[in-house]
């Protein structure tokens, strides 16, 4: 009989442990359903400033093979690019006009006519309003053709100058 009240006792004291452990506390969890957010991507004023350039004024002029001089094509862009860069909220506009070439000639000659590019379409915009100040000009040679196939149609598109916006005076503050 003492086995067997032994065996009950650890049989009840068995039960209660399992009893003890089968138990948890139960977090309440709250489930609030949202419609999603729509973000709309935020445009800055200097992306804004760089899409309507290249889009809606256009960004590059044309020369002919061995030249610098702007053709009348060319002074149209630059007009447009003119009005633009004067329009009061693009006043804070900075720019760049990069001399391109194409593959032709030496890579020397090509910095030098390339220079000679973006100083011609740099005069151009000072003669129509734009202050000097505000234009930087570099060369790149044959270095960054826009097309580098090599045939008559890639030399003429790798002939340019083109004008981008570096920054504002916003992005300097």
């Amino acid at each position: 009989m003492k086995f067997n009240r032994l065996g009950t006792t650890g049989l009840v004291a068995s039960m209660a442990l399992l009893a003890a452990c089968a138990t948890t506390d139960e977090d309440v969890v709250e489930v609030i359903e949202t419609e999603p957010e729509i973000v709309e991507p935020v445009m800055s004023e200097l992306d804004r400033a760089k899409m309507e350039l290249e889009q809606n004024v256009g960004n590059r002029v044309f020369f002919g093979y061995d030249a610098y001089n702007l053709t009348a094509d060319a002074q149209t862009v630059l007009r447009r690019q003119a009005s633009f860069l004067t329009m009061p909220e693009n006043m804070d506009i900075r720019v760049r006009v990069a001399g391109n070439c194409d593959e032709r000639g030496t890579r020397e000659y090509n910095l030098a006519l390339g220079e000679r590019r973006a100083e011609a379409a740099k005069a151009y915009l000072v003669s129509l309003g734009v202050a000097p100040t505000r234009i930087s000009t570099v060369s790149y040679g044959k270095e960054r053709p826009l097309d580098p196939a090599s045939n008559p149609q890639a030399w003429a598109k790798n002939r340019n100058a083109t004008t981008t916006i570096v920054e504002t005076d916003m992005d300097m503050m």
